[in-house]
C-alpha cells in the first residue's frame, strides 16, 4: 500500500500539473500524506500506547497542514481561473480510485482500531471519496466549460482533510491522556 500511494503521488502530481486541476493536485497531496501515514503507522505498530498516540497526533497535525495548504492554494486559484483538462482529470481520478479501493478493502477490518490504525483507515476512505469527487468534477468541467467544479471539489477536499484531522487529533489526545494516566498509576502502584 505504501508503494502504491507513493507511486500515485508522483503520477497524480504530474497529471494535476498537466491538467491544471487543483482537485487532482489536492488528491496527489493526499497520496503523499497517506504514504507518510502508512510508514509512520507501520513503525508505530507494536510500540507503547503513548508512542502510537503520539504518532497519530503527528499524522493529525500533518493532515491539518495539508488541508490548510489545499484551502490556500484553491483560494489563490479562484483569482487565476483556468479551465482544467476534464479528460485527464477523469482518467486519473478513475486510476486513483482503483488504487484507493484496494487499500480500503485491505484496511476495512482495522477501521475501529486505536487512533494510529484508525488514521490510516480514515485517510484511505477520504481518498476514495476524493477520487469520486474528482471524477464528478471532471464531468462537470466538461459540461460547463468552467473551472468552478474543480475548485469546489478542491475546497471540499480541504474541508474533508481538516475534519478528519480533527477527529484523529481528538482521538489521539484521549489515548495519550489515557496512556499517561496508566503510566502514572503504574508508577504509584510500584512505589506505594
Amino acid at each position: 500500500m505504501l508503494l502504491i500511494n507513493a507511486s500515485m503521488f508522483v503520477f497524480e502530481t504530474l497529471a494535476g500539473q498537466l491538467a491544471g486541476s487543483r482537485a487532482l493536485q489536492a488528491d496527489a497531496l493526499d497520496f503523499l500524506g497517506d504514504s507518510l501515514t502508512y510508514g509512520l503507522t507501520f513503525w508505530a505498530v507494536g510500540r507503547s500506547d503513548r508512542t502510537r498516540a503520539t504518532a497519530a497526533l503527528i499524522k493529525g497535525a500533518s493532515l491539518s497542514l495539508m488541508g490548510l495548504w489545499v484551502l490556500g492554494a484553491t483560494l489563490w486559484s479562484v483569482f487565476v481561473l483556468g479551465r482544467p483538462r476534464a479528460e485527464v482529470m477523469g482518467l486519473v481520478g478513475f486510476l486513483a480510485l482503483a488504487a484507493n479501493l484496494s487499500a480500503v478493502a485491505i484496511l476495512m477490518r482495522w477501521r475501529k482500531g486505536d487512533a494510529n490504525v484508525r488514521s490510516v483507515w480514515l485517510c484511505s476512505r477520504n481518498d476514495a471519496i476524493g477520487n469520486l469527487a474528482v471524477m464528478g468534477a471532471a464531468v462537470a468541467v466538461a459540461l460547463t466549460d468552467s473551472a468552478w467544479p474543480d475548485l469546489l471539489v478542491a475546497f471540499a477536499m480541504a474541508a474533508l482533510f481538516l475534519h478528519s484531522s480533527t477527529r484523529i487529533l481528538l482521538h489521539a489526545r484521549a489515548e495519550l491522556r489515557h496512556a499517561t494516566f496508566r503510566r502514572t498509576l503504574g508508577t504509584r502502584t510500584r512505589t506505594g
